[in-house]
């Protein structure tokens, strides 16, 4: 993880990229937070705000003086990423067997209406 201080360890060459950049970084921690608490709703609507702000942060060229920043920045984004996929692979696991087990219930509860009315 990118430490703060790293990001704004020069406050002369902090830039409004830097900032957004920075900002990016925080929603993705928030993200990664909230897939942990299985809030997958407020996850979809700040991966909307992340994904315009990180459009805004690189739609221009990165200065070379900001290169090492960004590239840490990203590196540490990509491993929260990885780990917000995996915690959405387990929640789709779970989705999954639950439905499965719902379907087997509800079969069993038909099957014993339907022995009921047999007698």
């Amino acid at each position: 993880m990118i430490r703060d201080e790293n990001i704004l360890d020069d406050a002369a060459s902090v830039t409004p990229r830097a900032t957004r950049l920075a900002n990016v970084i925080l929603m993705t921690e928030r993200m990664l937070s909230l897939a942990k608490d299985n809030q997958w709703d407020s996850v979809t609507e700040l991966e909307e705000e992340r994904r315009l702000e990180l459009r805004d942060c690189f739609s221009e060229p990165i200065p070379e003086s900001q290169s090492t920043l960004f590239s840490e920045a990203l590196a540490a984004m990509l491993h929260m990423n990885e780990e917000l996929i995996s915690l959405l692979e387990s929640a789709k696991a779970e989705v999954a067997i639950k439905r499965t087990d719902q379907r087997r219930t509800s079969t069993s509860v038909r099957h014993y209406l339907d022995i009921e009315k047999e007698h």
